[in-house]
């Protein structure tokens, strides 16, 4: 018994008619006969009644038929799920996005990429950006979204998209003195204290030097009384008036369950983080190709 035999036994069966069925496969009838035939001898039993116009089943055939709709649908399921897989629609892929970055149009993106490729699961990490970078370097990740705190620039196994600029805002308590300006600059915040964002929380990074830097080009060195690489706990300490401090756009106030928070504009060359896409080089995951080139083409 075979597939083919198989196929031509639900065409008779349906069609009521050798010739019809052969027509359909674009077979002669002698080679559909031979098979239906083929396919007699080996279960020992007539499945078609060849007398009755149009040709009918037999008790045997009428189980048969039954069983092999249900065999040929689960072998061309299993077929699509193959072919699936081999393009990448079928599988998983790893993906890290550094603190916050949810309320950007990250879901937008998966959630357009899960209605193409329903079968690829995404499953996805919150990390500070200090472990996205040694996750997707060391393979834990496939791809990550995250601004550049360790200099993955230096980092030759990997690729690196930019992905988007993101402005700045500076996050003030409601009553604070320069809450209800429509824009600031780092020059306006040499008084302040800063809780300031930083990867590892506990020293400067690579991407800390390069906003140090800034507070520099404005003429003073920052007052910072705290490093947290946790956006929801500076944020909280902005809420309890223990300081300010200079966050992403895509920062808002309801990540802390108070409106005790304003954000104003920063204005200012450099004032933007840059959300980068990385991937190492030889990652050969199909989902990961199939998700590059939509984001890609978006």
């Amino acid at each position: 018994m075979n597939l083919n035999q198989l196929r031509y036994f639900v065409s008779v069966a349906e069609n009521g008619s050798f010739t019809k069925a052969a027509a359909s496969h674009f077979i002669s009838q002698t080679a559909i006969t031979q098979q239906i035939h083929a396919l007699e001898e080996n279960v020992g039993t007539r499945l078609l009644d060849r007398n009755s116009r149009p040709v009918s089943l037999t008790p045997a055939g009428r189980v048969l038929l039954k069983e092999a709709r249900e065999i040929l649908s689960r072998m061309e399921a299993a077929l699509t799920r193959t072919r699936e897989a081999s393009t990448g629609l079928e599988g998983e892929l790893r993906l890290g996005y550094t603190k916050g970055y949810e309320h950007s149009d990250l879901p937008r993106h998966l959630r357009d990429f899960h209605r193409e490729y329903p079968n690829v699961l995404v499953s996805c990490y919150r990390c500070d950006t200090d472990t996205l970078a040694a996750g997707v370097i060391n393979g834990e990740y496939d791809v990550i979204f995250t601004w550049d705190s360790t200099n993955l620039l230096k980092e030759e196994a990997l690729c690196l998209r930019v992905m988007e600029q993101v402005p700045l805002r500076v996050a003030l308590y409601a009553n604070h003195p320069l809450a209800g300006r429509s824009v600031l600059t780092r020059k306006d915040l040499k008084q302040e204290n800063i809780l300031f964002m930083s990867p590892s929380g506990t020293g400067d990074s690579f991407g800390d030097a390069f906003y140090i830097r800034l507070y520099q080009q404005a003429g003073y060195q920052p007052n910072i009384l705290i490093r947290s690489n946790d956006m929801e706990s500076i944020l909280m300490m902005v809420a309890a008036e223990e300081g300010i401090s200079i966050v992403p756009e895509y920062s808002h106030p309801w990540d802390i369950g108070t409106e005790n928070v304003v954000f104003v504009p920063l204005a200012g060359e450099g004032e933007m983080e840059e959300i980068l896409i990385a991937w190492r080089k030889e990652d050969d995951n199909p989902a990961l190709l199939h998700f590059l080139e939509k984001l890609g083409g978006e």
